[in-house]
């Protein structure tokens, strides 16, 4: 059952208004001025009939007036029908503005004709524009648009090729208006986080039983009546601590606690099966991006984020990942089941393009073992991938068992120095952050001011915090860098304060649950539609709040995503017309501070109504929205969050302000079985 938005009133000069989605607090009724009766006249009262003439002469005079009043009624209404349009004209110019430039004095009342106008429109459409949407079918409960539009995924074989799971996005508008994803009957609210870390409802995840009966023993015993474990089985917990620490050696440190001091921060797992490496690695301040590919069912990807870590759907095909070069301190693949030898070697490439310089890739896989490179055949790609990356100039480290590490090159001069191997990136070729470009077969990255030893870098958490000199590399001032600073974590202590208890960890448990243990947290997965530098992420963790969040910088703004990266963030750049790489229910928060505006400034390529779809998606049950943006966009927002059935207010942010917040939770409708 869903729990009502909070209704209390606010502090810190933040105004609730009154009533849900379709409730305009502001809006005062016209007056109304058909209320007074017609008097009929025509017959008598007070006039005399003496003669035909007369009664002539007042049917034409009668007749005259009857003209008249109907000249002035039409003049009237054409005047009215101007104005109107003159009104209605300004109005959308107003909507449609990057930011209202509103003189303070002409403000509310430029407000209230939004609202009024509003109110019309919607009048006049009937119910069609506040039409609620109609429920997805049940096979779309798990759907993932751009990945699952294959004829290959609808033929039943076990086996499907990797180009079939690839991204598709298509570019024409959908016929259909859209619909919406109902969870699976027996979904329940995820376990906060750190439990939901260790455990999470099986029935909330695409698994079948077939995979984890025919698993290993370690598969077996992870799922309990109700639960997967992911501590059920000592071996698997202890298995990452022995990897982690087998890597911290083989890398020359004295366990993985040193990483942060190596200059090691964010971590790209590919292949990260259930997150237990990442999950390990959190605990020691590093910071790992989980990327698989998509999967019909058993999902990497869906399992990781259901235990509150990062995650996103991404493949090693044909296109480049949609992260800048230079962005990661390691690149993780344990049996990720990645053919590095094929295609020439382009897929080790592709890490070098990710790697910062000093950066580790870290191979495991059982071919590594000696037994293993008995056979001919393994020898023979051995042989390639050792040659290759040393054609990178990688420097391999260390072998253990299934386990190679190699260290990338931090100086440039290496790639001249070569007798063979790949060639630079020409300066066209040199795309900092690609947007789903095909790979190139080229090392990147190398005339970048970016390109910095990760041992020269500031360990986290100062990484976050940048100075001048280091803020010049992306060309952002250090007034606006420190003012942007200050400003979200004031805004972020603002949330709090207005929507404790319910939504953020002061508030210490759901009704009905047993206190869980500390620290208490009702959200952990964040998504920033519009990052920008990655304020809001950096103002939550100054609060101290225990979430991680995908920052998102959208296609066709300004790119601050290699900033958010080397601050020590994890981030990714998506075009919000098209559907973002994850399940459905895999968000506990959405955040967005300008979208709509910055949509307005790119013309609206898509329509508002199909963004919030996509939010919908990918928003957990009881999941909660904030829109920041300015008061007619957010007024032009609110009738779609009835379409969605969402729980919905407007906030005014300051007195003095143009800007409104508008608070919005997603129930919880629970599906019939």
């Amino acid at each position: 059952m869903s729990r009502p938005l909070h209704r209390g009133s606010s502090g810190g000069g933040v105004r609730l208004s009154s009533g849900g989605a379709r409730d305009y607090s502001d809006y005062k009724e016209p007056f109304d001025y058909s209320g007074s009766e017609g008097k009929d006249f025509e017959n008598g009262h007070g006039y005399e009939v003496s003669s035909p003439a007369s009664v002539a002469a007042a049917a034409a005079s009668r007749s005259r007036q009857r003209t008249t009043i109907y000249l002035l009624n039409l003049s009237l209404a054409v005047i009215v029908v101007l104005a109107l349009s003159v009104s209605l004209y300004w109005t959308i110019s107003i909507s449609t503005s990057s930011r209202v430039s509103i003189y303070r004095g002409y403000r509310r009342l430029q407000e209230q004709l939004v609202v009024d106008l509003s109110q019309i429109g919607e009048l006049s459409l009937g119910t069609a524009k506040l039409k609620e949407l109609e429920f997805c079918p049940p096979e779309l409960e798990n759907s993932v648009p751009c990945y699952n539009s294959s004829n290959n995924l609808d033929s039943g074989d076990s086996y499907v090729p990797a180009i079939a799971l690839e991204r598709e996005c298509s570019t024409e508008p959908a016929d259909e208006p859209g619909c919406l994803v109902l969870p699976p009957w027996n979904y329940r609210i995820p376990l906060r986080w750190p439990t939901g870390r260790d455990f999470i409802w099986k029935n909330n995840v695409k698994v079948t039983g077939q995979e984890f009966s025919l698993g290993s023993l370690t598969k077996r015993m992870m799922v309990e009546e109700e639960h997967i474990s992911f501590r059920s089985e000592s071996l698997m917990v202890d298995g990452m601590e022995d990897h982690s620490h087998q890597i911290a050696e083989m890398i020359g440190l004295r366990d993985e606690s040193n990483f942060n001091e190596a200059g090691i921060r964010t971590v790209l797992d590919i292949g990260c099966g259930f997150g237990s490496f990442g999950a390990h690695l959190f605990s020691k301040q590093l910071l790992t991006m989980c990327i698989a590919n998509y999967e019909i069912s058993g999902s990497q990807v869906q399992l990781t984020l259901e235990r509150g870590l990062p995650a996103m759907i991404g493949s090693f095909t044909s296109k480049q990942l949609p992260f800048p070069y230079l962005s990661f301190d390691m690149v993780h693949c344990a049996h990720c089941e990645i053919d590095w030898e094929t295609k020439d070697g382009i897929f080790l490439v592709e890490v070098d393009r990710l790697l910062r310089p000093g950066g580790y890739f870290v191979w495991t896989s059982s071919t590594n073992t000696q037994r293993s490179l008995r056979n001919k055949e393994n020898q023979q790609k051995w042989t390639f991938i050792r040659d290759f990356s040393e054609s990178l100039c990688w420097d391999m480290l260390a072998q253990q068992d299934e386990s190679i590490v190699w260290k990338k090159t931090s100086k440039k001069n290496c790639y001249s120095s070569r007798k063979s191997g790949p060639e630079v990136c020409s300066k066209n070729q040199d795309i900092e952050s690609p947007y789903y470009e095909m790979l190139h077969p080229c090392i990147g990255g190398t005339r970048s001011r970016r390109w910095i030893p990760i041992e020269s870098r500031t360990p986290w958490p100062s990484r976050a915090k940048l100075n001048s000199a280091q803020l010049s590399v992306y060309g952002v001032h250090a007034e606006d860098f420190s003012e942007d600073s200050t400003n979200w974590i004031s805004i972020v202590r603002n949330y709090w304060s207005l929507l404790s208890p319910l939504i953020f960890s002061d508030h210490p448990k759901r009704p009905g649950d047993e206190d869980p243990s500390p620290p208490y947290n009702m959200l952990r997965n964040v998504l920033d539609m519009n990052a920008q530098f990655g304020g809001f992420n950096a103002a939550l963790l100054e609060a101290g709040k225990s979430v991680w969040v995908m920052n998102v910088v959208p296609k066709g703004s300004v790119n601050y995503l290699p900033l958010i990266l080397d601050r020590g963030f994890v981030g990714v750049q998506h075009d919000w017309c098209e559907a973002f790489p994850t399940y459905p229910r895999t968000y506990d928060m959405v955040h967005a501070d300008g979208l709509l505006s910055l949509q307005t400034r790119q013309k609206q390529r898509c329509s508002l109504l199909k963004i919030f779809l996509e939010v919908d998606r990918i928003l957990r049950p009881e999941g909660w929205v904030i829109l920041r943006d300015t008061a007619p966009l957010i007024e032009a927002a609110r009738p779609i969050t009835t379409q969605l059935k969402w729980d919905a207010r407007m906030m005014e942010v300051d007195i003095n302000s143009d800007e409104r917040l508008l608070i919005c939770q997603k129930p919880f409708i629970r599906k019939q079985q």
